[in-house]
């Protein structure tokens, strides 16, 4: 390829996770903050766990399962909120520097994609409300090969969809972990770390650690 292919985490990255119940703050009450957090830990832990144990579930049936379990933790949350928070979790708010710099690598030459956990029609559902579709070439989810990230085979969807070598991608998420899996792979790594989080497994570095998105220009 004459430029890398940039791919992008979908949730943590793009899409701001917590939105959904921010949109909803005040229905949710004091333990709204509490309650998005144990929502994505528990939505992340499941697969995580399901896929150690050779198991499979679609992620919108995980993230509903995560939300169950975060609702039983927090009583004090009205349950009947529930189909609410699933609504607003398919159409999550996107960054506001995701649709500027997806738009600017279009314009470098650069191919575009988005490589998810999420579900197909999770990931339709989000890219349409933000209106990213026209300046992605793809959007691949881990549901083609029924295992979730960090597993190979994830990232194994990007090199086979574009024809190309792990050396001609930059993959970027915030998820520190994703980045870990996705430089064992061999992809270029850019880790977004939006909220100044310690950093982990320091014998598998990022190539390169930046605030926000927009610093991804300087790689081009």
């Amino acid at each position: 390829m004459p430029s890398p292919a940039f791919v992008f985490d979908a949730y943590g990255t793009l899409f701001d996770v917590h939105a959904a119940i921010g949109r909803h703050r005040a229905a949710v009450g004091p333990d709204a903050d509490r309650m998005s957090e144990l929502w994505r830990t528990k939505q992340l832990e499941y697969t995580w766990t399901l896929t150690l144990a050779g198991r499979y579930e679609k992620f919108s049936i995980l993230t509903e399962r995560a939300l169950d379990f975060a609702l039983a933790r927090f009583p004090a949350v009205d349950g009947g909120l529930k189909p609410t928070l699933m609504d607003a979790y398919r159409t999550l708010d996107a960054y506001a520097d995701a649709g500027t710099i997806l738009r600017a690598l279009k314009t470098r030459g650069h191919k575009t994609a988005i490589l998810s956990n999420g579900s197909p029609d999770m990931l339709t559902a989000a890219v349409a409300a933000a209106g990213l579709g026209r300046d992605l070439d793809a959007v691949l989810s881990v549901d083609a090969v029924r295992v979730y990230k960090p597993r190979t085979e994830v990232y194994r969807l990007v090199t086979d969809h574009f024809d190309v070598a792990p050396g001609d991608v930059v993959f970027v998420s915030s998820n520190r972990w994703d980045v870990m899996g996705a430089t064992v792979f061999g992809f270029r790594t850019a880790w977004i770390n939006r909220g100044k989080m310690p950093d982990e497994y320091a014998d598998l570095a990022p190539a390169t650690v930046l605030s926000d998105l927009g610093g991804l220009i300087s790689l081009t």
